[in-house]
């Protein structure tokens, strides 16, 4: 199947995915209502789900399927066919909504087939997004398919999870040619100089998808004696997060966890902000910790990179991301900086 049917497919894919999200009205009114359906299963098989969190997915994907970008993006591998069409098993997670569909994207245009098994806690929206490709490009029905059973008949693999499961991939995998993703968080860092803005954009970074994601900021690292005044006033705004009865409701033990240990934290009614030393906060939690200066703290996430996604900062951090822009990955923005494209074209 040529590449520029594919790539024809996902542009619409990514056009039909902006009009939905611009302005809720698709010319295409059965895709239309098969998506709000699939958005409302969604939400009630995961409340994380929520229709917000969903419709911005959607809304960043419809951005990045554009024509233009694809190819752009493409353009820099060669000639993007593998030598022979393999069947590439990708497990994914189901932390955010379409976690996975990188990788999806990855495999099917350098010419291969998807063998996909679904997290549980995402198991409509990609399957809704294959139907719409098919239907442009019919050839890929035979490219597709999601199982629930043990994977067999694969020749590679991408799977993504947690650092335990991580370990049980590598073992069980360990005959085939694999990217195997584990446990990574995001960081900011914050020098006190930070204008009320852009520590505004930092709420996003932290609440977007309630703070699941690997791209989400779950620790700042601060200046001694940091005043966190500023931060809290400029992140109020997100306090409806504490609405969302899950989210609510980590918050609410997490808090209750930490009393009764005698923790030291502060706590703003809807974030909870706990100096420690490590990266992953629970939900409802951001840690902190000091640092001493931007010299032996640059020393310190390079140490620390193994764990680390994303780093924000406006300080002379290297490859340090703005403020507000952690969501906002691009296509050659790959997780754990592992580059898809080329292990699939090497395969």
């Amino acid at each position: 199947m040529a590449q520029t049917s594919i790539l024809d497919a996902f542009h619409k894919l990514g056009a039909f995915l902006t009009e939905f999200c611009e302005d809720d009205k698709p010319t295409d009114s059965q895709w239309t209502e098969r998506l709000k359906e699939t958005i409302t299963k969604a939400g009630q098989q995961n409340s994380w789900f929520t229709q917000e969190n969903v419709h911005y997915a959607l809304g960043q994907w419809g951005a990045l399927l554009q024509k233009e970008k694809l190819a752009k993006w493409l353009e820099g591998y060669g000639h993007n066919t593998p030598k022979q069409a393999k069947t590439i098993a990708i497990i994914m997670a189901g932390n955010i909504p379409l976690v996975g569909f990188h990788d999806f994207l990855c495999v099917l245009l350098t010419g291969n087939s998807v063998l996909s098994k679904l997290s549980s806690n995402d198991r409509y929206l990609l399957p809704f997004l294959s139907e719409f490709l098919v239907a442009q490009a019919p050839g890929l029905e035979n490219r597709i398919r999601f199982t629930e059973e043990k994977l067999t008949d694969f020749d590679a693999v991408i799977a993504t999870g947690s650092t335990n499961t991580g370990r049980y991939f590598d073992y069980y995998f360990k005959k085939y040619p694999s990217i195997i993703r584990k446990n990574r968080n995001s960081v900011a860092v914050l020098t006190g100089s930070e204008s009320e803005v852009e520590l505004a954009a930092l709420g996003e970074d932290i609440f977007r998808y309630f703070g699941m994601g690997c791209r989400s900021v779950s620790k700042i690292m601060v200046p001694q004696k940091y005043d966190f005044t500023s931060f809290f006033e400029a992140i109020y705004p997100y306090n409806e997060v504490i609405n969302n009865h899950k989210y609510a409701n980590n918050y609410d033990y997490n808090k209750a966890v930490f009393l009764m240990s005698q923790f030291k934290m502060l706590d703003n009614n809807f974030l909870l902000i706990k100096e420690d030393n490590g990266f992953g906060s629970p939900i409802g939690t951001l840690y902190y910790e000091y640092y001493k200066d931007i010299t032996s703290l640059n020393t310190y996430l390079e140490a620390s990179k193994e764990h680390l996604q994303c780093v924000v900062a406006k300080a002379d951090i290297p490859n340090a991301l703005p403020f507000g822009s952690t969501q906002l990955p691009q296509l050659n923005d790959y997780a754990d900086g592992v580059d898809t494209l080329k292990f699939l074209l090497e395969l």
